[in-house]
């Protein structure tokens, strides 16, 4: 009796065993091909990327792209396109991609909310770098600052003041507002006012302001300083004084052009505005 119970225990066990060989065979057939091209996927599929990132490399290279903008670029991409191998990998695996797309979805849009300021001030970094409305060392005025570029980067870009302020500028507001560049045509006309008694002779006051203007060694002579009568007034002529530069003279010319004039003026007799005092007396 206890024989018989060992030999049917025995022949249990061997169709169970039987039974889990054949399920693990048939799992083998039905998913190893799967599997099989899932890798040979993965495998021609990170080739390709490769190739990709090596093409879109070059074409930036050769355009002359910003290197900040390259490596945020092809970061960009890479990654990208390394989720879509991902999810194809696993869809031809028979895994469901649904559930990781709506995953993926929600934790974008959880971040998107998250950063939003930041992905803004993204999106302009990448815009101005690539259609350049200014380059390092440009000087610019923008959102109230007006200074040099020292450093552009993605996310913000830092602009050095005449008063040596490192100004550090949102690029969102940046490339949605109005950005002047001083330094694109090459030279600069510096914007100047000086005022003359009203009974001095504004040809005379030119002349002399004109040599003084290019006296000074920064100052160029192509296009001509110029002067020109702004306001005739209270008793004098404000006039226009305009000398040329380049970008990086501005300040120096900016104040050096006005000590140039006044002593000119002095030495060669121009009279600057008189105050007229009114005195009224009240007699009793």
């Amino acid at each position: 009796m206890i024989l018989l119970q060992i030999t049917a225990g025995a022949a249990q066990v061997a169709t169970s065993t039987t039974s889990y060989v054949e399920k693990i065979t048939n799992m083998a057939i039905d998913y190893a091909p799967k599997i099989i091209g899932a890798f040979l996927f993965y495998v021609v599929g990170s080739w390709l990327i490769k190739k990709v990132m090596g093409i879109l490399k070059g074409l930036m290279a050769r355009n002359n792209y910003d290197p900040s903008l390259q490596s945020f670029l092809i970061s960009l991409v890479k990654v990208v396109l390394l989720i879509l191998l991902l999810s194809t990998v696993l869809g031809i695996m028979g895994v469901p991609t649904t559930m990781f797309g709506g995953l993926l979805a929600g934790a974008a849009i959880g971040i998107g909310a998250a950063m939003n300021g930041s992905l803004g001030n993204l999106a302009g970094g990448v815009m101005m770098l690539i259609f350049k409305p200014f380059k390092v060392g440009d000087m610019i005025e923008a959102q109230g600052v007006v200074g040099v570029v020292s450093e552009q980067g993605v996310f913000n870009t830092t602009v050095l003041t005449a008063e040596n302020k490192t100004v550090f500028v949102p690029n969102g507001p940046l490339s949605t507002g109005i950005i002047t560049n001083y330094t694109t045509h090459g030279n600069l006309r510096v914007d100047l006012s000086m005022a003359i008694d009203a009974s001095t002779s504004i040809d005379d006051a030119r002349s002399v302001a004109i040599e003084a203007m290019l006296k000074h060694p920064k100052v160029i002579s192509s296009p001509t300083p110029e002067v020109s009568v702004l306001k005739v007034a209270d008793a004098m002529v404000t006039l226009a004084i305009r000398p040329y530069c380049v970008q990086a003279d501005y300040w120096d010319v900016y104040f050096g052009v006005q000590e140039l004039v006044k002593k000119e003026w002095d030495e060669k007799g121009i009279a600057g505005p008189k105050q007229e005092k009114v005195v009224i007396n009240k007699q009793g």
